[in-house]
């Protein structure tokens, strides 16, 4: 078996699941090419990857925390996707697993080649609440880059085809007193300036503008860097983030706090901060506002949340061919899926006050954390 990666490279969290995946699949003895597309800059080395490809393609642009339709159309380039797509060969291909990239999905729904997209934006086609999905947002997810099936990761199934998150399962270190801060479509100054009116707090701030490792008071600020980030969030009090899915999985998973502020205008992290929310698997905060801050850095500590190797268990499904059923899949990982007796609890009054004619959240038994 031969497959196609499309990895959309805009955000970290859709690399890391592909890192993780691309992996699993080649420790199964399948073929797998990367194509990356999205990413702005220098071609990343990325060890699971190997020599992947690297395109342009199209991703959505952002400034000052907000989605920018502007920068995102002003930031296309019509002619360079046409030569991409025509030197796009899938013939050697069994199969594209995608990540929201556009490039390789459409390539591939004009060639007819089988498609699997793998992703967070694949949920939010299901019936699930807080998806924040009107028509025209729901066009628009399921264009961007179409697949012929759809499986859908995240933090809770709602009774729909949908699979718990990617990520990886490390040990937990000692946690120190610190927060990790990683808000990097926000400004830099803004979130300086923050966390220097919590002078008695320590935080560590990651953020693409920061080229070297300084101390600013109570700061310790930081480049993106791929041995020290996963080391910080193993050993911090609490993360400090935008509302995306890689991110706040592995926080929960590692049993940290969480406060997200959703990227203004992405309908796909608003529905992510209120869903966790709503789960009481985060708290939320809609601006850099001091007094939200304050209130979560006196928030208790939070329970881990179990979540299975999923990518594993994916990989094993691919090699078996059967790529238009995936029940016992999904019975299988979410059954190993295990929450804080708070979160079960918020579950349960979630199910009880839904509308008739929705779904039967509670229908997939899930177990409480030990």
């Amino acid at each position: 078996m031969r497959v196609l990666y499309g990895v959309q490279g805009t955000g970290n969290g859709h690399i890391t699941r592909a890192r993780l995946l691309v992996k699993a699949l080649k420790e199964l003895n399948i073929e797998v090419d990367v194509l990356m597309t999205g990413r702005r800059g220098c071609k990343p080395i990325i060890e699971e990857f190997g020599d992947f490809d690297f395109k342009r393609g199209l991703s959505f642009a952002s400034h000052a925390g907000k989605v920018s339709s502007w920068r995102t159309a002003q930031d296309f380039r019509l002619q360079q996707w046409i030569k991409d797509s025509q030197s796009l060969n899938l013939e050697r291909y069994d199969l594209l697993i995608n990540d929201f990239e556009p490039l390789s999905a459409w390539v591939a729904k004009q060639a007819g080649l089988p498609s699997i997209a793998i992703s967070h934006q694949a949920a939010l086609l299901k019936s699930i609440p807080n998806a924040h999905m009107n028509p025209l947002r729901r066009s628009l997810v399921k264009n961007f880059a179409p697949c012929k099936q759809l499986m859908g990761l995240h933090w809770y199934h709602f009774d729909q085809e949908i699979l718990p998150p990617i990520i990886a399962h490390s040990l937990i270190e000692q946690t120190q007193n610190f927060y990790l801060v990683y808000l990097p479509f926000e400004d830099l100054s803004q979130i300086t300036r923050l966390l220097k009116r919590f002078s008695h707090t320590r935080f560590r701030c990651f953020h693409p503008q920061i080229k070297q490792v300084q101390r600013i008071g109570n700061i310790d600020l930081e480049p993106i860097c791929r041995e020290r980030f996963p080391l910080a969030l193993a050993q911090c009090s609490g993360v400090f983030c935008n509302s995306g899915f890689e991110l706040p999985s592995e926080a929960m998973a590692s049993g940290k706090k969480l406060l997200v502020k959703p990227l203004q205008g992405q309908f796909e992290q608003q529905s992510n901060a209120a869903t966790l929310l709503n789960l009481g698997l985060a708290s939320v905060c809609e601006q850099l506002n001091t007094q939200h801050l304050a209130n979560w850095l006196h928030e208790d500590l939070q329970e881990s949340v179990v979540f299975p190797n999923v990518a594993n268990a994916i990989a094993d499904w691919i090699q078996a061919g059967k790529w238009d059923d995936w029940s016992d899949l999904r019975q299988q990982l979410w059954s190993q899926v295990s929450y804080p007796s708070s979160v079960m609890l918020r579950i349960a009054e979630l199910d009880q006050s839904r509308p008739a004619e929705t779904p039967l959240w509670s229908k997939l038994k899930l177990k409480r954390a030990s």
